[in-house]
């Protein structure tokens, strides 16, 4: 018998080492059919556990498409929490409300309103000249300096602010190609336009009357409502002086004037912090005879931002941050004045 499975064993070593495929003893040879008829009741039982997790479909009408028991359940309800530190969002919908404003370039068109500090408050903002007219022109290096340009950077930048704060704005002179720009030197275009698509006159009488014009048809449209118009030059002076940020305000006007208190206010306030070793200057004074202010219904404030023509005075205007710093603190006091009225 030891004889037997040695010569098996030895027959079945020789025949796979050349290389023919080895003869398996009846034994191991049943053995594999039942291996294999086994593994083929897995594979059967395997298909019909597939079969029976597909979804059960429902008989419906002839001409619809059958809908699954799984295809109408219910999406699962996420949980959104809010960060401790995250700003107070409106209407409590766990994330801001976000406008889209192409007015302000591709780069800033995305307001998200933080809070409704200014809800109800309607704002006129005008920057000054515009169109045919740059208004003064400074001088930095070879560069010019428009002053339109530079009150119009300020301009839009402030209109975004107050955005965020949950207000209504109209800015009266617009250039839809500009939008809030980073650059230092922002060069002269002639593209501008007067609310809502008007052509800006050259004469400058005729662009002031305009401006009110404008401000004061949409002042008689939200009647009732708490509403003031903000109007942003750039001085020109002798090259040697420096002046600061100046307020001027109707001397009939008490809402202007407090508005303009507001506004100085917040600037001495921001130099104090930012600039302790530089006195702040500005002030706040009545100009009945500028047109604009003896023209508007609406209360107004007219606002110079510095001498184009110094050099210590245009680091205010040729630094983006400077700009946006500016219309920052103006509405700073446009909301303290919102919340005094």
């Amino acid at each position: 018998m030891q004889l037997v499975f040695l010569f098996v064993f030895l027959t079945s070593l020789f025949t796979t080492i050349a290389g023919f495929p080895t003869v398996e003893p009846s034994s191991l040879l049943s053995q594999s059919k039942q291996q294999a008829r086994v593994s083929a009741k897995k594979k059967a039982q395997a298909r019909s556990r597939v079969v029976r997790r597909r979804p059960v479909v429902r008989r419906q009408a002839i001409g619809r498409k059958p809908v699954s028991r799984r295809a109408k359940a219910a999406p699962k309800r996420t949980v959104v929490r809010k960060s401790r530190t995250s700003p107070r969002l409106p209407l409590g919908s766990g994330r801001a409300m976000v406008r889209n404003e192409p007015l302000l370039g591709s780069r800033y068109a995305r307001v998200a309103v933080l809070d409704k500090q200014l809800s109800g408050a309607v704002f006129y903002l005008a920057s000054g000249h515009g169109g045919p007219d740059p208004g003064a022109i400074g001088r930095f290096g070879v560069h010019r300096l428009p002053e339109d340009e530079y009150a119009y950077d300020v301009t839009v930048r402030l209109a975004r602010t107050l955005l965020q704060h949950g207000a209504t704005v109209y800015m009266i002179v617009q250039d839809r190609n500009d939008g809030i720009r980073d650059g230092a030197v922002l060069p002269i275009d002639y593209d501008e336009v007067a609310y809502p698509k008007q052509a800006i006159p050259r004469n400058q009488t005729a662009r002031l009357r305009q401006t009110t014009n404008a401000v004061n048809q949409l002042f008689a449209r939200n009647k009732g409502r708490y509403q003031r118009f903000i109007t942003i030059h750039v001085d020109s002076r002798s090259k040697g002086e420096t002046i600061d940020v100046f307020f001027y305000h109707h001397p009939a006007s008490a809402a202007g004037q407090r508005l303009a208190r507001h506004i100085h206010r917040g600037f001495l306030a921001n130099y104090r912090r930012h600039r302790p070793s530089r006195p702040y200057l500005g002030r706040v004074s009545s100009r009945g005879s500028l047109f604009v202010i003896r023209n508007s219904q609406a209360p107004t404030v007219f606002i110079e931002l510095g001498n184009i023509q110094n050099k210590m005075d245009q680091r205010r205007f040729l630094l983006a941050q400077n700009r946006q710093a500016l219309a920052t603190w103006l509405c700073q006091g446009m909301v303290a004045d919102h919340k005094r009225q």
